[in-house]
C-alpha cells in the first residue's frame, strides 16, 4: 500500500479507501470481514455515510455505520473513518438538509451508531440550496471545535460552491473544507475543467468514488456483449447499459482491455492506476462487495502507467472531460 498526505493536511492516508455503500453485499458478517481484510491490506480510510445501508421503510437504520463500528472495535486508532450528512434519512421535515439542526443531530447519531467519540472526516454529502452556507459552515466548525470531528469536507459540490464555503470560513475564522469527494473515472472526467484548479489552489485532499464507472471498467463487461446475468448492469435496462458501454464508452472500455493485456494487469487495475496518476487525486474509493474484488482493485496501487500508455487513455477518453 502507498500512503500520501491528504492535500495540505498533515494526516496521511492510503491511496485506496474502502467504500461502505455496499451496493451488492447484503450479508453484514461478510461486510465486516471485508473491512477487516481491507485494514489488513494496509487501507487506513473507510468511507461511510449515515445513508449507507438504508434497508427499507420499516426503519431508517444506518446499517453500514453499525457494521463499521463492529469492525473497528479495539482498532479505532488504526483507521480513519468518514461519515456524511445531508441526504434524506427519514420521513420527517428535518430528516435531510445541511441545517445546523440536522448536521448536529446526525453527527451525534453517527457517533453513537459507530461507537466512537470522533469522526475523522465529516462530509456534506450534497449541496443544500435551501440552507444558507454560512449556517452549514459554522455548524461544522462547532463540531470540529468540540473535538467530535477532525476534518470537514464536501461531496458533489460545484467548484463555485466549494470556493464560497472557503470564503465564508475565512470570513468567520471557521474551519475550512479540507477535502472534496467526487465522481471521476475514464468515462467521466468533468472534474478536470473547474474542480482541479480549485483542488490545486486550496490544497484540498481529493477522494474519488466510482473509479471503475460503476463496474463498467472492472473487466466484467465487454462492449460487444450484453451484461452478465446477475451483474449490476443486468439489473438495468439494456438501453441504459448500451448507452454507457457501447459507442464512445465502448472505445474506452476496449482501450482499457488492450492495455491490461499488454501489461499483464486486470482492466480494473489499469483504470484505477490511471485515476491515481493525476496529482490532484489523493485516493480512490473502491466500492468492492467481496474480498476478491477488493484484492483485484488493490492491484491498481503501487505501480505507474508510463507516459505512452497514459497518453493513449487520455486520448481515447478526451471527450469525457467535456461532458455537460
Amino acid at each position: 500500500m502507498e500512503y500520501t498526505n491528504f492535500g495540505k493536511a498533515g494526516v496521511r492516508v492510503s491511496r485506496m479507501a474502502l467504500g461502505m455503500g455496499l451496493r451488492g453485499q447484503d450479508d453484514p458478517a461478510e461486510a465486516q470481514r471485508m473491512i477487516e481484510h481491507a485494514m489488513a491490506q494496509g487501507i487506513n480510510l473507510i468511507d461511510c455515510a449515515n445513508i449507507y445501508g438504508l434497508m427499507d421503510d420499516r426503519a431508517y437504520v444506518r446499517v453500514s455505520e453499525s457494521i463499521l463500528g463492529k469492525a473497528i472495535k479495539g482498532k479505532r486508532d488504526d483507521v480513519m473513518i468518514t461519515s456524511k450528512v445531508a441526504q434524506v434519512i427519514g420521513p420527517g421535515e428535518n430528516d435531510y438538509s445541511l441545517s445546523r439542526y440536522h448536521i448536529i443531530r446526525e453527527a451525534e447519531r453517527s457517533l453513537k451508531n459507530i461507537g466512537t467519540d470522533h469522526i475523522d472526516f465529516y462530509i456534506c454529502h450534497v449541496f443544500d440550496p435551501n440552507t444558507p452556507l454560512e449556517e452549514t459552515v459554522r455548524a461544522l466548525d462547532d463540531l470540529v471545535r468540540s473535538g467530535k470531528v477532525r476534518y470537514i469536507g464536501c461531496s458533489r459540490f460545484d467548484a463555485w460552491q466549494v470556493m464560497k464555503a472557503q470564503w465564508i470560513a475565512d470570513r468567520f475564522n471557521a474551519t475550512p473544507f479540507m477535502c472534496v469527494q467526487h465522481h471521476y473515472n475514464l468515462l467521466n472526467r468533468r472534474l478536470e475543467a473547474d474542480m482541479f484548479p480549485v483542488i490545486r489552489d486550496q490544497g484540498l485532499g481529493t477522494m474519488v468514488f466510482s473509479p471503475l464507472a460503476v463496474g463498467l471498467l472492472s473487466g466484467l463487461y465487454s462492449p460487444d456483449q450484453d451484461p452478465p446475468e446477475g451483474s449490476y448492469w443486468a439489473s438495468r435496462t439494456i438501453e441504459d447499459y448500451r448507452s454507457k458501454a457501447t459507442g464512445f464508452g465502448g472505445e474506452i472500455i476496449s482501450a482499457v482491455f488492450d492495455i491490461a493485456r499488454e501489461l499483464g494487469k486486470t482492466p480494473a487495475q489499469v483504470a484505477i492506476a490511471w485515476v491515481l496518476s493525476h496529482p490532484e487525486i489523493t485516493l480512490a474509493i473502491t466500492g468492492s462487495d467481496t474480498a476478491e474484488q477488493l484484492d483485484d482493485n488493490l492491484g491498481g496501487v503501487g505501480w505507474y502507467l508510463d507516459e505512452e500508455l497514459r497518453d493513449r487513455l487520455d486520448a481515447v477518453s478526451a471527450s469525457a472531460a467535456l461532458l455537460p
